[in-house]
């Protein structure tokens, strides 16, 4: 893999990597930093027997993955470019921009963006590897400040193959800084990489506390592991465990619905279970960068009015979530979920990954799948109450997943690809897609694996089926 080989030779240079790192992120990203680094030269793996810089270094990891690949609120990113591929974003750019291909459904194996997303995501990998690695080496850190970051690392891991896999299918799981593994992985069976992902997770789950090390809820707790679990459970079918987890979360105190949508991404939201700061204290979020129109029309992207219409009338996400502009004559519609668009003296928001909402529809849909259509009513209508709405009466199983469905469509759009992932995991991609897409085929559900990597590593092969 030439991301994963490329980036494990810095593993000779880590000193200079570390002393890099603390400076960007002392520079750029002091909302996730509560110590300063010492001003001591750091040497090699060293920096991992000192607290605040073994913290300095797993922060990086986070801020890379704020600012790059995957989960980026930039345009580059999943929200963005997923919202396009499916049916969440119109797009009105050209084809200078990623989001052309995967609106159009011209995506190939040689796509500079689906190999960015493979490329920058394994090299976050690789850093949360060497975190895990350099922590279990160090003799100096106390137990509880190893055991939090290695609870840290794993579940960064287990984030991050959980997004390759539901995008690429088959793929490495990649557990180690050692380059001569690395060098010639192989894919393995989409099954055997959930498998990992929750034993990463049951591990991190143990290892990681429950409060929160830092305010604003920016570095994951033991509730932000067993949310992330909750969802692979649910992904993975596990209807039982995802209910469990869900209840566990839901009941534990820590957490509190918003009564006010206008509220719920407001960096000191009592949902709010993870949340990713700012770059720059006082900035925006990318995601007020990358969706907010001033006026009309777009240069990029707008959300798809189809989805807008589909929304009941007094449905108050439409009021608080959803901004228009108009050129006097075509209205567009965009997300505003994220509201503050200049710079203060603090930020007002931060990216929110993951929030106890989604743990009420994750709950209800497994319990609609178990036969309890009165449990997974009320979490259904829990969701819907706070959105204005009146209750959803069937009790029709069917009627009821298609009612959660639409809910997570409502309530999750352009947050972190949810839409493509359930219309995949409902399997209903072609259904929706097929028509409206041009040239789409059922292979479509994955993306291609990187022509550049197949080149690299043979093992890859074979490429996904449709390219």
């Amino acid at each position: 893999m030439k991301a994963i080989n490329n980036y494990n030779r810095l593993l000779h240079f880590l000193s200079k990597w570390v002393t890099c790192t603390v400076l960007v992120i002392t520079m750029s990203c002091d909302s996730f930093v509560e110590v300063e680094v010492p001003n001591s030269q750091l040497i090699g793996v060293t920096v991992f027997e000192d607290n605040a810089t073994a913290n300095a270094a797993m922060t990086s990891v986070y801020a890379s993955i704020r600012d790059n690949g995957l989960l980026t609120g930039t345009s580059l990113g999943i929200s963005n470019n997923l919202g396009a591929y499916a049916d969440e974003l119109d797009f009105y750019g050209d084809l200078s921009f990623s989001t052309f291909y995967f609106f159009n459904n011209a995506i190939l194996p040689n796509n500079t963006a689906i190999a960015d997303y493979w490329n920058t995501t394994y090299n976050q990998i690789y850093s949360a590897n060497a975190v895990y690695e350099g922590v279990q080496a160090a003799t100096m850190l106390s137990e509880a400040d190893a055991n939090r970051l290695k609870g840290e690392a794993l579940f960064t891991r287990a984030l991050l193959h959980f997004y390759l896999a539901n995008l690429y299918g088959n793929i490495p799981y990649i557990t180690t800084t050692d380059y001569t593994i690395n060098s010639t992985v192989s894919r393995m069976p989409i099954n055997q990489v959930y498998d990992l992902i929750i034993e990463d997770l049951n591990e991190a789950i143990i290892l990681v506390p429950q409060e929160y090390y830092t305010e604003a809820r920016a570095r994951p707790n033991k509730s932000t592991v067993q949310a992330l679990l909750a969802r692979v459970y649910l992904y993975n079918q596990n209807w039982q465990d995802a209910i469990n987890l869900s209840d566990t979360l839901i009941n534990n105190g820590m957490y509190s619905e918003e009564s006010n949508p206008d509220n719920v991404f407001l960096k000191n939201c009592t949902e709010t279970i993870w949340q990713l700061p700012t770059a720059l204290e006082g900035s925006a979020t990318d995601f007020a960068d990358t969706f907010t129109l001033f006026s009309g029309p777009p240069n990029t992207v707008a959300l798809n009015t189809d989805f807008v219409n589909q929304l009941e009338p007094n449905d108050l996400r439409k009021q608080y979530w959803i901004g228009e502009v108009t050129d006097g004559t075509t209205i567009w519609y965009y997300p505003k979920k994220y509201k503050q668009t200049n710079i203060q003296s603090s930020s007002s928001e931060y990216a929110v990954v993951l929030r106890l909402t989604e743990q009420f529809l994750i709950r209800a849909e497994a319990k609609a799948q178990m036969g309890d259509l009165i449990g997974a009513l009320q979490d259904l209508n829990r969701v819907r109450n706070r959105a204005g709405l009146n209750d959803f009466t069937s009790i029709s199983q069917h009627d009821i997943l298609e009612a959660i469905l639409n809910e997570r469509r409502n309530e999750f759009f352009t947050e972190y690809c949810h839409r493509f992932f359930d219309l995949k995991r409902f399997e209903k991609l072609d259904q929706v897609l097929n028509g409206s897409k041009p040239g789409w085929n059922t292979t479509d559900n994955l993306l291609p694996i990187p022509q550049t990597e197949l080149s690299v590593n043979p093992n890859l092969l074979p490429q996904n089926p449709g390219y």
